[in-house]
């Protein structure tokens, strides 16, 4: 598989490193990454398999599966530029850019081509990535290359294209929300006494814990709370205070003004 991702900005950067990690378990015999000033990127063009370019034409004409990683204000320039060079019995186009539907990249290329909208998150570069999928019609025969490389770096979810915002919401943006949870944990742990470097692997390997716990048991979050909170115990009291001061209601509002915002853009 010869993979090309268009625009290695933060996220697509992400990607490439995640695919060079595991690019024997994809099979990916190329990777093209392409960037109007690849000097960032120069540090890659040791590795054999790599293709540094600002020619994204050249990048599409060598590769089977393009990745479009672009600003959403850029995807449609870009399209133009690189239609001409799309073979739909070829190429499969995945496009990670945040809020730009299918149907917005088939009026560029066209309904022939096999067009896949991701939606991973930055945790891509550490194989840990929670990746949403939605298809066109041609597309869905070519799922299962998606599939290939985003299971590879993570998990993936085939979802309703109608739900992408808010998996955008949930997954992408996530990753900030969890960042500042752990970042209050530890700023908690740094009063309790703990230094900034104890605090935050304390915070980092109990939020990875907690998450380890549910995927093995696949049982519910109350579950394993029930294990943790004795009657009068320390546990308890800490949760009632937080849900006192609106923990889980300034989640789930977070979420929806989050989400508010995305369909607004």
């Amino acid at each position: 598989m010869k993979i090309a991702i268009i625009g290695v900005g933060s996220l697509g950067y992400s990607i490439a490193v995640g695919v060079l990690n595991k690019k024997n378990d994809i099979k990916c015999q190329a990777l093209y990454l392409t960037k109007r000033d690849i000097t960032s990127l120069e540090h890659l063009d040791k590795l054999s398999c790599v293709k540094l370019t600002s020619d994204n034409k050249r990048a599409v004409k060598y590769s089977d599966v393009i990745i479009v990683a672009v600003l959403p204000a850029q995807l449609k320039k870009v399209l133009e530029e690189i239609k001409s060079e799309i073979n739909p019995n070829r190429h499969t186009i995945i496009s990670v850019a945040t809020g730009r539907e299918i149907e917005e990249i088939e009026s560029v290329i066209g309904k022939n081509v096999p067009i896949i909208r991701a939606m991973p998150n930055t945790a891509i570069s550490v194989g840990q990535s929670m990746t949403c999928l939605s298809a066109n019609e041609k597309g869905n025969s070519k799922m299962h290359c998606a599939k290939t490389i985003f299971n590879a770096l993570g998990q993936t979810l085939c979802i309703d294209e109608k739900h992408m915002q808010a998996a955008t919401v949930i997954c992408a943006s996530g990753i900030a929300f969890w960042m500042r949870l752990i970042r209050a944990t530890t700023q908690g742990a740094v009063q309790l006494g703990f230094h900034s470097e104890e605090a935050q692997q304390l915070s980092m390997q109990t939020a990875l814990g907690a998450a380890s716990l549910l995927i093995d048991s696949q049982s519910h979050p109350e579950q394993e709370i029930d294990k943790v909170t004795t009657p009068s115990g320390c546990t308890i009291e800490g949760l009632n205070e937080m849900e006192h001061n609106g923990l889980s209601s300034s989640l789930i509002k977070g979420l929806v003004a989050s989400y508010e915002k995305i369909n607004e853009i």
